[in-house]
């Protein structure tokens, strides 16, 4: 997209308050009155508080709905990668819509920050799972919000429950501890001496604590107690307390030996929204594993008509079991999701040594994504068997695939949380030369000024009808509103300055891409606008003139195919620029827009491209703007648009093509009809069918790679799980995201998408790896050395590796406009890393000299723990072993390698050096913060 992700969020929320909210002011004091304990009534009386951001739609999700407690809201929540979000009611009213505000917007992990009623939109780097408390014990206008970590639970999945004397020592369903962030938590309320241990019924020995021996098994209130294990001793004692009513106990795990110890208080806690958990013995048994075809068979996306075999596992006690099979609706940015038109498939029961199997077969016929999960009645309780609980970079839908999660079955069919599967159709075809491209990616206003004499001039050139701004310096620092050049004096505009990059910069730097090794290049916007960005489109059949000229398209598409290098072009068919040939609101062109000089033009030949209000006053309103963008005046897919854009002859899409370009990237493709894009891809692939067709989307794409509209996209879910593993974070949880995708997406689709790193409209990556402003030359060498790690990955796993441009010399900067500085050439007065340069250069030839790396097969990782990530490629007979390590510390592992894996010496493609697997194990010694690609002869 163009403009700045964090306006269009703040104009989306904003606009959504002002449908939703109210407009009375807050009656009442700042600082609610608080009793003698310290708590507060909740202020907001029965109105439930949520966390809204991307991650959920920006919903009032009742899974992210917060728990009031005493005098704060609490909630845990298990997220990861940089999110934008606001703390609300449901209806975003003016008493209860809480952001940024003089502190800032920027959430640190541990640290309170103030916030405002209808504040900006806060930021946080979410990494796992995270409890947010909104305290309000000193004000309700300006609360505090504080995120803290939470470490993992030593005990992994293991559910424990109180064993004693109350319970004849079988824990029942309210008997179970509740595992939130830093322990398990038990309310109970029991009276009198009782005795009792702490175990999960079918668990290991570590999970049966109690006393060490019979002698010291009192507990005292408030006092911790260091508990005891079967694993460590053999048998646990029992442990002994006074009960006298309501009380919390607690189980945490202290010290550098993780401890557990138990805490008996007056009860204290509330649950922060924490479902309560399945405990019926065989229900917590039942197994299915949709990556593992003895339980789904065939892995992955199918094509329609495919009979797919399903199978779960669990112990006897299973009565019946259904198949559930539904279609999947997705509407717009995530706006709509439903599953729809249940088939109820039974499921049948066979013996398999001391489990039971129950398996079923469907067919799916239609190209969809349908939905499916598992019903089961077990002692006379119905259950579902559903998708786990991961949390997916950008997507509303949680949930990776693989092992599941067994849940009661709610009566709200919406409170299931589905597998998901794509169904695509059978011709579905990608150009094949997709698996070997590598992108250069350009924001061609700011990567090279070859020709001066088409530089915007101040005074002439105008942006929305007012001046531009030029900048003399080209290393200078992107320009925001409030800061100026001396020629217009502080302005309020984002967009409006201009460096002077051009396509004869372009043309100029083809030697050095092809040096480099990249061999397609995608650029942002290059037709007619205004903005320096060019998605306010003003004409589409003629090139910028501060870019250049349709003639000098031209001569780069000949002298980029002459250096091997594709050319992909970008626009958005969402809407255009409301200072264009076709809306003209400020009355610049010759001709009738739509909108001429802020009057609706009925008869204008462009009128039926726009949706209008002719009752509303101010022109702002008088009509739809993309996200109510005003100067975004958003298109209605028309038979006239249509036309013009990719129907005719001489239509946008097919001009271009014909002058040599190899595909197109569609802008804010969520946000245009399916239906609109299934004649664009028919048009644009009898036209030309090897051209590409690239969507712009940052959730699950699975709906669109049913065949039918698009090739590819920009993959932001590998973007955000590379940098966050690249960054420290855990390789088990962020390469659930990958996993997801490898599972959902069609092979040809999976192998061509556009695997991200930076882009123009997120911060660079190695700002987000800690190359900032304020950096020590120690921080940023190290967040060079994590950024080789993220293009190791890159360059080594399947998909089109993008490289903006000048990631490659060590540019930094946060989000729009600095992540769009221009590139640090030498003869400008740059200082290029050089060194960098080098290292990126030997991983793109990496990719190119090894058709295993590009074209490879790929499976589940053989290795994957907090730090290393192994995986195994094969590609004719050739394999290759990949592997990864974001640790500062070396890595030693040995993984058990797959059949065909171990009978053949590999060559480490980065040193040199043999290695030889021995009985089909391979110990590896993965380097510090980067990795080893290890290749058969």
């Amino acid at each position: 997209m163009r403009t700045s992700r964090r306006m269009v969020l703040v104009a989306v929320c904003a606009a959504l308050a002002m449908l939703f909210g109210s407009i009375a002011m807050i009656s009442g004091t700042a600082s609610p009155s608080a009793a003698d304990n310290g708590c507060v009534e909740n202020p907001f009386g029965d109105r439930p508080i949520y966390l809204k951001g991307g991650f959920n739609g920006w919903s009032a999700d009742p899974a992210y709905q917060f728990a009031y407690n005493c005098n704060r809201f609490e909630l845990t929540v298990n997220l990861s990668g940089t999110s934008d979000f606001k703390v609300a009611d449901a209806d975003w009213s003016a008493d209860a819509d809480f952001g940024g505000g003089a502190a800032g917007s920027q959430v640190e992990t541990g640290v309170p920050l103030e916030l405002a009623l209808r504040g900006a939109n806060l930021t946080y780097a979410f990494g796992g799972t995270q409890t947010v408390v909104l305290d309000v014990s000193q004000s309700i206008t300006t609360p505090t919000l504080t995120i803290t970590a939470c470490p993992q639970n030593p005990l992994g999945d293991a559910l424990l429950g109180l064993s004693g004397d109350f319970n004849d020592f079988s824990p029942e369903a309210a008997d179970y501890f509740l595992y939130s962030c830093d322990g398990y938590y038990l309310n109970v309320d029991l009276q009198g001496t009782h005795e009792f241990t702490i175990l999960d019924p079918i668990g290991s020995p570590e999970t049966h604590l109690g006393a060490a021996d019979d002698s010291g098994g009192g507990v005292n209130l408030n006092e911790p107690m260091p508990l005891s294990s079967d694993a460590e001793i053999g048998s646990v004692a029992d442990l002994r307390f006074d009960f006298t009513g309501p009380h919390t106990l607690r189980v945490s795990f202290e010290g550098e030996d993780l401890q557990p110890t138990l805490t008996i208080t007056e009860q204290t806690w509330v649950n922060p929204g924490i479902p309560v958990p399945v405990t019926d013995t065989v229900a917590r048994q039942v197994r299915y594993d949709s990556r593992d075809r003895d339980f789904k068979a065939p892995y992955g996306a199918v094509p329609a008509g495919t009979n797919a075999r399903f199978a779960f596992e669990a112990p006897p006690g299973v009565a019946s079991a259904t198949l559930v099979v539904q279609t999947r609706r997705l509407e717009g940015n995530q706006d709509v999701i439903e599953y729809l038109d249940p088939v109820r498939v039974p499921m049948e029961r066979t013996r398999d040594g001391e489990v039971d199997r129950w398996s079923a077969a469907y067919r799916f016929g239609q190209e969809n994504v349908y939905g499916y999960h598992f019903e089961l009645s077990i002692n006379g309780v119905e259950y579902v068997y559903q998708n786990n609980n991961d949390p997916i970079y950008w997507t509303t839908e949680r949930g990776s695939f693989g092992l599941g999660e067994i849940a009661f079955l709610s009566d709200d069919p919406t409170r299931v949380r589905p597998y998901r599967q794509t169904v695509y159709s059978r011709d579905y075809r990608v150009p094949g030369w997709a698996k070997d491209a590598i992108y250069y990616y350009i924001f061609p206003e700011r990567f090279r000024n070859g020709d001066p004499a088409n530089d915007p001039e101040v005074g002439t050139d105008t942006y929305l009808d007012g001046p531009v701004e030029v900048h003399s310096d080209w290393l200078d620092t992107p320009y925001v509103p409030g800061d100026a050049d001396g020629s217009t004096g502080d302005d309020d505009q984002f967009n409006n300055d201009f460096f002077g990059g051009d396509l004869a910069g372009i043309i100029d730097k083809l030697g050095y891409m092809e040096t480099l090794g990249v061999n397609t290049l995608y650029i942002n916007p290059i037709f007619e606008a205004g903005s320096n960005h060019k998605y306010d489109t003003a004409d589409y059949l003629n090139i910028d003139d501060n870019l250049g000229s349709n003639a000098d398209l031209t001569r780069l598409t000949e002298q980029a195919e002459a250096h091997g290098i594709r050319v992909i072009l970008d626009t958005s068919l969402n809407h255009t620029g409301s200072d264009s040939v076709y809306f003209d609101r400020y009355a610049n062109y010759p001709g009738n827009g739509a909108f001429e000089n802020e009057t609706i033009q009925p008869d204008s030949p462009w009128a039926d491209w726009y949706t209008f209000v002719p009752d509303a006053t101010d022109p702002d309103d008088q009509y739809a703007g993309w996200v109510g963008i005003s100067t975004l005046p958003e298109l209605t897919e028309s038979d006239s648009f249509s036309d013009f854009a990719f129907r005719e002859p001489d239509s946008v899409m097919k001009t271009w093509l014909d002058r040599g370009t190899d595909g197109w990237r569609m802008d804010v493709t969520p946000w245009v009809s399916d239906q609109f894009w299934r004649e664009w891809r028919s048009s644009v692939k009898s036209h030309r069918p090897d051209a590409l067709t690239l969507a712009e989307t940052w959730f699950d794409a699975s709906k669109y790679f049913l065949g039918d509209t698009f090739d590819s996209t920009m993959n932001y879910i590998f973007r955000n799980a590379v940098i966050d593993y690249a960054d420290g974070r855990s390789a088990a949880e962020t390469y659930q995201s990958i996993e997801m995708i490898r599972e959902s997406y069609p092979p040809q689709a999976f192998y061509a998408l556009m695997n991200l790193l930076s882009t123009h409209d997120s911060a660079r990556t190695l700002y987000q790896l800690g190359y900032t402003e304020t950096s020590s030359p120690e921080q940023i060498a190290e967040a060079k050395q994590r950024y080789r790690l993220a293009v190791l990955f890159q360059m080594t796993f399947p998909g089109s590796p993008a490289v903006f441009y000048g990631d490659e010399v060590g540019v930094t900067g946060g989000t729009d406009p600095f992540n769009r500085a221009t590139y640090p050439w030498a003869d400008e007065g740059g200082d290029p890393d050089t060194v960098m340069l080098t290292d990126v250069q030997q991983l793109i030839s990496l990719r190119n000299q090894h058709a295993v790396l590009r074209r490879g097969s790929i499976d589940a990782p053989v290795h994957l723990d907090d730090k290393v990530i192994v995986l195994t490629r094969k590609h004719g007979g050739t394999r290759a072993i990949t592997a990864f390590n974001n640790s500062t510390t070396t890595q030693q592992v040995t993984v058990e390698l797959p059949r065909g894996y171990g009978d053949k010496p590999y060559t480490d493609a980065m040193t040199g050096q043999s290695v030889t697997p021995t009985d089909d194990e391979l110990t590896l010694t993965v380097p510090a913060m980067y990795g080893s690609v290890l290749i058969t002869s």
